[in-house]
């Protein structure tokens, strides 16, 4: 009664969620270069709308017609009276920045808006704005980075909607073929969805306190159906296996199953948490937000399994076996498999050859993981069909594109105003700039007859635009210097140190103190605050995963032995995806864009904290019973063996369930979630088969009865735990 209560509380404050959250969390940095320069602009430079919506307009009379022109002055001048947009910068067909293609029949508007609050209602204004102008000879796209950042918002949550309508009905065909009953399979996809809500309700309640990623609704919901079968499958499966040894005394298997499985199950809850809460150590609001949602899904899932699950276990009894689908199931028994004892005999009997060929094998997989390029993926982190992605196509056809990689730089003159003999100095930077390699355009008070557009610009039109770059360029006491450096296109996050590299070298040679800004800046500064937190992350999870291993197993070598393989497997899983989203290998059949060329840079950290704690649950359902079996008097291999042979279908059913649900996140829309669901559908394979019931087996028989050795005064030290499932 109390999760009933729980979960219909919780539904309407889950629904609001995803509302709520973000798509990345460079707005929540300080104290960084960027954030700098943007207090700066807005504080000296009296800038406060530096955010731009890009408008891409198909026009059908072409703009070199009068009719094609009136249409587009009339669409212009309504754009302006947009709420949210405070001003509006027409098409021009010549200049150094030239946003009119030759034929009249693509122009792109810009439309400057709030920065931070207020700018996705003003893009949302713009959209509505965009649609109800559209006719038979005008079409219009919206891009720019605020709709780049609302379309991932938009799409994470609508493809995790979808992934769960997916997933759902392919699960409850597995858990179908596992218990054969209509009821038994209703249970766990019941627990998985009441942790998910509650979870989600408990996200929005974060969000009043933080900035939080659109990623963590995705890592809770895999985390939720995935660890929330799994471990209602073990319950459930053990609880059939009581109620047959006690005469169907529902109550009294009820508890057993809590005492066996449910203790296994806390476990391994426990060890998943750790390494989401590892995502928490950082000081990075934006992995924060991630680990604790991961957590408390975790946690949530674990308390439901233990807690709700027996009580509706209890009260079903032997109605949990009806109605009786499927005479058959791989894991309706709860006896050892046959042909699952005499594949670990053959496996066991070859130890050295098992460890090495795995080994081996997940080493080569890994290989791509080392040339791994992160970085904020914008435009490209967005499939084929995403408006703002499409856009950006003709952004960049118009030759525009490094309108959205802007570098903003902000020259100190260190407290003196600006005087004419600062002038041929200022102007010699700006010239500088102008030659270097790709570099479209230097926005300064120094026009040249290009950037005026030539002869075809009217005096007034110069006059203008003279004026503007003068109020944009020069702070309001004089004693700073603005200018704005355009690339000849649109950056991808591997691009941006080399083009910052460059700018570097002449703002260092010219003697200014200065400032470096814009949008590259800023992702950069995102990026590398994400990946650096990587490490930290690493030592604490491997800490804390250690000590609890060594606690339940009493040993040194299984929490050492547990960490590596579980390391080779993320490992491994992470190249795997690297070579298919970076360098585009089978990109096409999963409808990942082959241009993407980088992972999103909160992959790696996200993929690994994931990855490391799901592993582990596997590892706990085979290590357990391994150690019930050696000491309940049987030997080493004997243990081994009878553990495989008891645990394999289990293992196998829970591993496919795992698979269908973060498969379904590949059919999304974007990239990163594609990656994350990809990643881990790969490690869970690998783990499940490969690493579980070759390279474990493998391992644990050759190191004998060092597998269970502890040092006496440490033995003594630690806390009793007994696991059993």
């Amino acid at each position: 009664m109390f999760w009933l209560i729980l979960v219909l509380l919780s539904v309407p404050f889950a629904a609001r969620a995803p509302a709520s959250l973000n798509a990345k969390a460079s707005g929540s940095l300080t104290e960084t270069e960027s954030s700098r320069v943007t207090e700066l602009l807005r504080d000296k430079f009296g800038e406060k709308d530096t955010n731009m919506a890009l408008l891409v307009t198909h026009s059908q009379p072409p703009l070199t017609t009068p009719e094609g022109q009136a249409a587009y002055e009339r669409f212009v001048a309504g754009l302006g009276d947009v709420a949210g947009v405070d001003r509006v910068v027409k098409a021009q067909q010549s200049g150094t920045l030239s946003t009119q293609s030759p034929d009249g029949q693509l122009a792109l508007t810009i439309a400057q808006i709030p920065l931070n609050e207020g700018a996705s209602e003003a893009l949302r204004n713009i959209r509505q704005y965009a649609q109800k102008s559209e006719s038979a000879g005008l079409k219009v796209r919206v891009t720019g980075g605020q709709a780049i950042a609302d379309d991932f918002t938009e799409f994470a949550e609508s493809d995790t909607k979808r992934s769960e309508f997916m997933a759902l009905p392919l699960i409850a065909v597995m858990l179908l073929l596992v218990f054969g009953a209509l009821v038994a399979t209703g249970l766990p996809l019941i627990i998985g969805v009441m942790s998910i809500t509650v979870a989600m309700a408990g996200l929005y309640g974060l969000t009043h306190l933080m900035s939080v990623s659109t990623f963590a609704q995705s890592v809770i919901t895999m985390l939720g159906l995935g660890a929330g079968i799994d471990y209602a499958l073990l319950m459930v499966n053990r609880f059939r296996e009581e109620l047959k040894k006690r005469g169907g005394n529902s109550r009294e298997a009820a508890a057993r199953t809590v005492l066996t499985a449910g203790r296994s199950v806390a476990f391994s809850g426990t060890t998943v948490a750790i390494a989401m809460a590892g995502l928490i150590i950082p000081n990075v609001t934006f992995l924060r937000s991630i680990g604790i949602g991961g957590v408390l899904v975790v946690l949530l899932t674990v308390l439901a399994s233990v807690t709700a699950l027996p009580a509706m276990l209890a009260l079903l009894g032997e109605r949990v076996n009806s109605p009786r689908v499927l005479k058959i199931g791989w894991a309706q028994s709860g006896e050892a498999s046959a042909s699952w004892t005499a594949f670990a005999r053959r496996v066991t009997a070859r130890p050295v050859l098992g460890v090495l060929l795995s080994t081996a094998f997940l080493l080569v997989c890994s290989i791509p993981a080392w040339h791994m390029k992160t970085g904020y993926a914008g435009a490209w982190g967005l499939s084929h069909g995403v408006e703002s992605r499409d856009a950006l196509v003709d952004v960049r056809q118009l030759g525009a594109g490094g309108l959205l990689s802007q570098f903003e730089v902000v020259l100190d003159l260190q407290g003196q105003r600006y005087g004419p003999a600062d002038r041929a100095k200022f102007q010699e930077v700006v010239t500088q700039l102008r030659a270097l390699p790709h570099v479209r355009g230097v926005l300064s008070p120094f026009l040249t007859p290009a950037d005026l557009g030539g002869a075809s610009t009217s005096s007034n039109d110069a006059l203008a635009a003279v004026s503007a770059l003068t109020r944009r360029s020069f702070s309001t006491d004089r004693t700073f210097l603005r200018l704005t450096v355009v690339p000849d296109d649109a950056l991808r996050a591997d691009q941006i140190p080399p083009f910052e590299g460059q700018i570097r070298g002449v703002l260092d040679a010219s003697g200014y103190k200065y400032l470096l800004g814009g949008a590259p800046i800023g992702e950069r500064e995102w990026s590398h605050q994400i990946t650096g937190a990587l490490p930290t992350v690493v030592i604490a999870v491997f800490a804390g995963t250690f000590v609890l291993l060594m606690i339940a197993f009493r040993s040194l070598l299984i929490p050492v032995k547990s960490i590596l393989m579980n390391a080779l497997t993320v490992g491994a899983a992470a190249g795997i995806v690297t070579q298919i989203v970076q360098n585009g290998t089978l990109a096409a059949p999963l409808g990942i864009p082959s241009d993407v060329g980088i992972l999103d840079a909160s992959l790696p950290v996200m993929l690994f904290a994931v990855m490391f704690g799901l592993s582990m649950d596997y590892e706990i359902f085979l290590l357990s019973r391994v150690q019930e079996e050696y000491l309940s008097g049987k030997s080493n291999d004997e243990a081994i063996v009878a553990a495989v042979g008891h645990t394999a279908r289990i293992i196998t059913s829970a591993a496919i369930i795992m698979f269908i649900v973060f498969a379904a996140f590949v059919f999304g829309r974007v990239v990163a979630s594609k990656s994350i669901g990809l990643g881990l559908a790969v490690a869970v394979l690998l783990d499940a088969t490969l690493v579980r019931l070759v390279l474990v087996p493998s391992f644990l028989k050759l190191a004998g009865r060092w597998n269970w050795w502890l040092p006496k005064w440490l033995d003594r030290r630690l806390p009793k735990l007994v696991l059993e499932h």
